[in-house]
């Protein structure tokens, strides 16, 4: 019996809308992080899920006014700048409220998609999720989450095969690793991922790859929802702006 609630946030980046081995042209990674959170229920029924789905309703992209409402310090913001910022607001609330985040995250030419970055730009901000203060010196920025407690799932899927790390591919994975340098950035380290590949092959190498996948997925789950030790809703990211 859980004696501690946690947050966990679920988001899928994909742009197909469905999941594989249910709708035609579904996509793995909704598959994977479906699975994953299916799972997470079943063993902890009370714990709180909130749902993003970025691929198929993508953030606005960061913009002038966005730029310029981010950086003006918040008691000194015009109307307007609370307008611009407003989903930017809404994004970070939920990303501090957030034990566990668990993403869909199919390689798209290498990268990310550009859903996912779109959400990345307006997730990491000065005064919520990154500090910086001149005074520090030549390192004047500082991860405003690292005290958080939370914990990172990736659920990737991808072309070709050979991307995870010591693969023939792997310096060619840019997703995984641009996630991990950006959260690592705001605070956010423990980072656990499994992936599909092989989708271009198809056939047994796609099948065998998918049932591995879902393999470490379960025990992802499974051991993360035996380790998570505590709520972390007193997130540093708390803190006012500025």
């Amino acid at each position: 019996m859980n004696t501690v609630n946690l947050n966990l946030l679920h988001i899928d980046a994909s742009a197909r809308p469905g999941r594989s081995g249910i709708d035609a042209h579904g996509s793995h990674t909704r598959r994977l992080s479906a699975r994953f959170v299916e799972r997470w229920r079943a063993a902890r029924p009370n714990d709180r899920v909130d749902y993003l789905d970025v691929g198929q309703h993508p953030p606005a992209h960061v913009d002038a006014r966005w730029i310029h409402a981010a950086f003006t310090a918040a008691a000194e913001r015009e109307p307007w700048m609370a307008d611009a910022l407003a989903e930017s607001d809404r994004l970070v609330d939920q990303l501090v409220a957030a034990d566990l985040i668990v993403v869909g995250l199919p390689m798209y030419n290498f990268s990310v998609p550009a859903q996912f970055k779109a959400w990345i730009d307006n997730i990491v901000r000065v005064g919520r999720t990154f500090g910086f203060d001149r005074a520090r010196g030549a390192v004047p920025y500082w991860p405003m989450l690292a005290e958080a407690g939370k914990r990172m799932v990736l659920l990737g899927a991808r072309g070709d095969h050979g991307y995870d790390p010591g693969g023939r591919i792997a310096h060619l994975n840019h997703a995984e690793r641009t996630v991990r340098s950006v959260f690592g950035y705001i605070g956010i380290t423990e980072v656990f991922e499994a992936a599909v590949e092989c989708d271009e092959f198809g056939g047994e190498q796609l099948a065998e790859s998918l049932r591995q996948a879902e393999q470490k997925v379960d025990r992802l789950a499974d051991q993360l929802g035996a380790t998570m030790p505590r709520s972390a809703h007193t997130a540093t990211g708390l803190r006012s702006e500025n």
